[in-house]
């Protein structure tokens, strides 16, 4: 692309799996969407029957009841929060000063919770591009700022003053 090819303005941030097209919705953007949500309900349902034998292998060690309902609350409370995490990571940057260190402490329990992170995925596909509505009002947001910068620039900067008024010719 040439220079007097190149958009002018802020471009969009690439989303997983979508790129740009969730800006105007184009190139196959509801196909993806619906592969997003199928791909991930079919990769949580495959993880849930890989957990099922995790747990019948349990039975067949003869672990007491106990063990057994622990790692079923294990599973359940770490699916939860992970869940949790990933929808709110959809709608809203983390402050980089404080979740960093949170995000680095919860990645053992989005591992162990990979059901919940496949189910936050699903149900955003349903409703949009995961992550579309952060990027969608960032980009809105600095396109309002590109228009306004814009529009403040007028006429020759070497004919003003420093007062920013224009000289008076004589």
């Amino acid at each position: 692309m040439s220079d007097a090819q190149q958009p002018v303005g802020p471009r969009p941030e690439p989303l997983r799996f979508f790129g740009t097209t969730w800006v105007d919705h184009d190139g196959y953007y509801g196909l993806r969407r619906a592969a997003v949500a199928a791909g991930s309900l079919a990769a949580a349902a495959a993880g849930a029957f890989v957990l099922r034998f995790g747990y019948e292998g349990l039975s067949i060690a003869a672990v007491s009841g106990v063990v057994s309902m622990l790692v079923v609350v294990m599973f359940a409370a770490c699916s939860a929060l992970a869940f949790r995490r990933t929808w709110e990571g959809f709608t809203r940057r983390p402050d980089r000063d404080t979740d960093t260190s949170v995000e680095r402490s919860l990645q053992s329990v989005r591992m162990v919770g990979f059901i919940g992170v496949l189910l936050a995925w699903f149900f955003r596909a349903l409703i949009e591009a995961p992550g579309e509505k952060l990027h969608r009002a960032e980009y809105e947001r600095e396109c309002e700022l590109h228009d306004r910068r814009r529009a403040a620039r007028a006429g020759n900067p070497a004919a003003r003053t420093a007062g920013g008024r224009k000289r008076k010719r004589r």
